[in-house]
């Protein structure tokens, strides 16, 4: 789980008063969010926040590490590129983590923001701001229900995850998926504990595929992408944007420019179009640069 820190604590730990560092929130000058209406600061993002702060210190470069959401068409361009970029897929929010403590180059990303104000950027801004970021549109990625063949329980929308008796395959709490998930039950006023979720924390989309395949759940949210190779049938429901983040300065560098150069071949638009559910038009358009 997250390590949150609640303004007392975190005034405490940078040695402020707790009004102080209440202005810098109200300012969006620190990574923060805000959960209940309590304002919580990563303790990561924060320590980052305050390295790079420190007047004549160069921040240390970062490791060749691409951390953060799992997705089968960058896994495959990371290794065909060879461009030097190893894969952590340990979800979105942990990508993001692992970004603002430099302990990854990039970080990919795909979350909703809850009050409709598009995908990933606010949450860059709220948890990162002022870091000199730039995020790089990759792909949109069609999100839905992965069903047996034939689709047997007639499933058509994210309300009937929630009939009784039928199982779902669940993705663990740092996965932008599990975000999204949260977010459209809520949409349609259903919490997530009421699924009956027979598999838990599952590590990747092929894992939720592999679940419902194996008669594990009756369903399980994810991607199109996942669905395909094991003949399963597949629910549209929302297109998502998946973007990648990092600093400015690291947008230059050999591993980023050659993973994107190998983006632009028509051997990756061919791959994109086989696996099924992307839409790469929108691949290096420029996001956010802060």
């Amino acid at each position: 789980m997250l390590d949150l820190l609640t303004l007392r604590e975190a005034a405490q730990a940078l040695r402020l008063s707790e009004r102080a560092l209440y202005d810098l929130v109200r300012r969006r000058q620190v990574p923060c969010c805000r959960i209940g209406g309590r304002w919580l600061l990563p303790r990561a993002s924060l320590a980052a926040w305050v390295a790079g702060r420190i007047e004549g210190a160069a921040p240390p470069d970062p490791p060749p590490i691409l951390a953060g959401s799992d997705d089968p068409l960058l896994a495959w361009a990371l290794r065909e590129s060879r461009c030097g970029l190893a894969l952590l897929a340990d979800g979105s929010l942990a990508g993001l983590d692992a970004l603002a403590a430099g302990r990854a180059v990039v970080a990919a990303l795909h979350v909703p923001d809850p009050d409709g104000a598009g995908w990933n950027v606010p949450l860059i801004e709220a948890r990162m701001p002022q870091a000199g970021l730039v995020a790089i549109g990759w792909a949109a990625r069609s999100q839905g229900l992965i069903v047996p063949p034939g689709n047997p329980a007639g499933l058509a929308g994210v309300a009937d995850l929630a009939r009784p008796g039928l199982r779902v395959a669940l993705r663990h709490p740092r996965a932008g998926s599990h975000l999204l998930l949260t977010h459209l039950l809520s949409e349609a006023g259903l919490r997530l504990d009421i699924l009956n979720a027979s598999v838990r924390d599952a590590p990747d989309h092929a894992a939720i595929a592999a679940a419902v395949a194996e008669g594990r759940a009756d369903a399980g949210f994810g991607i199109r992408a996942a669905a395909a190779p094991l003949g399963l049938g597949f629910v549209p429901l929302i297109e998502e944007h998946f973007d990648l983040v990092m600093r400015r300065r690291d947008y230059f560098r050999d591993d980023v420019q050659a993973l994107l150069r190998f983006a632009r071949t028509p051997r990756f638009a061919e791959r994109a179009a086989r696996l099924g559910g992307y839409d790469v038009h929108r691949l290096g358009t420029v996001v956010l640069n802060q």
